[in-house]
């Protein structure tokens, strides 16, 4: 066995280099993965650009890694070496703060995140602490599960956690990296699910994934749209800005919520006449605990719910990086070791 191995770090914000590291053995808490393959997220711009507060460099990005483990530390209990695993954003809770105590692991106020704090999986080996670790099914390719340990968790836990029951009205706000996820999620767990994106051009690709409805947010007005369709319970915004939320929320039935993963500089928009007759809501959502991930892996089995993907060698992952920040990906780069899959 090689006693280094290959990462792309970040050097300084936008500079990325190919480097060979030390192999490093597991601390009491941690296990070593050799990657399979890495997810490359939008998310990864804060570490590529530095934006992260308290972020240092050099840093290996990447948050949707699985591999296999091969080395366990000595406190890991519940895995073992050759055990296919995943690792998302959050890097794995403390398990004493006053937010784990409560059962809530995504807010734990320890809790670090994976390629921002700890080095990530744009690399052929990570650590990772055992807390955060995610179980990978024997029926998912470990391309086809690296973007849903961060976009198929994020939607799939929103989804799941928010008031809608089958048959209610549901809209997917953005038909892209997350989006084209949560209208498959949506449609699987049994809502009528209404896609919402610029361009009349995005119908047909709305209509594939499973969207009863489509609204072309260009040619007409998204939230008066949803009102002809009796309102939505729940609009999911997967897209930046935060104009977006204004110009749906009106579209949202009377105790509707609007649920905001993207996240942009632009303040979030909203009348208060829309938020407080009907008693609307607007909510932010964080991806998801271990054991949520671990049941989005398992409902994308079950469904057939799946990231349309592209795979790029580990050392393209400069340009996998540029292509999914130009907007140009369709829809998750996903960065692959000496062709595994």
């Amino acid at each position: 066995m090689s006693e280094t191995y290959k990462a792309i770090e970040v050097r300084k914000p936008g500079e990325f280099a190919e480097v060979r590291r030390p192999l490093q053995d597991p601390v009491h808490d941690q296990v070593r993965i050799r990657v399979e393959a890495c997810g490359v997220c939008h998310s990864d711009a804060a570490t590529v650009e530095g934006s992260f507060p308290g972020i240092t460099h050099p840093r290996v990005p990447g948050h949707e890694v699985v591999g296999r483990i091969d080395a366990v530390g000595s406190g890991v209990r519940g895995w073992q070496v050759g055990q296919r695993v995943g690792v998302g954003f959050l890097a794995g809770s403390c398990g004493y703060c006053e937010f784990c105590r409560g059962g809530d692991l995504v807010n734990c106020q320890n809790q670090e995140n994976t390629g921002i704090h700890r080095d990530g999986g744009y690399a052929e080996v990570m650590l990772a602490k055992a807390s955060g670790l995610m179980s990978i099914p024997d029926d998912l390719s470990s391309v086809d599960a690296a973007p849903l340990l961060c976009a198929g968790l994020t939607t799939f836990s929103a989804l799941r956690n928010a008031p809608a029951k089958a048959g209610d009205l549901v809209a997917i706000f953005g038909i892209g990296g997350l989006g084209h996820l949560a209208v498959q999620y949506a449609r699987h767990m049994g809502f009528e699910v209404t896609a919402i994106a610029r361009g009349a051009d995005k119908a047909e690709l709305a209509k594939k994934l499973g969207a009863h409805h489509f609204i072309d947010s260009a040619a007409t007005d998204p939230g008066a749209a949803l009102e002809k369709l009796g309102g939505a319970k729940v609009i999911l915004i997967t897209a930046s800005g935060g104009k977006t939320v204004a110009e749906t929320f009106k579209g949202l039935r009377p105790e509707g919520v609007s649920i905001v993963l993207g996240v942009g500089p632009e303040p979030i928009e909203s009348s208060s006449t829309d938020l407080i007759f009907g008693n609307r809501k607007l909510h932010g959502a964080l991806t998801g605990d271990p054991a949520t991930g671990d049941a989005t892996l398992r409902f994308s089995v079950l469904s057939g719910a799946a990231a349309m993907i592209e795979t790029v060698p580990l050392e393209q992952a400069a340009a996998a990086y540029a292509k999914m920040m130009s907007g140009k990906a369709r829809f998750r780069m996903v960065l692959t070791m000496d062709g595994d899959n």
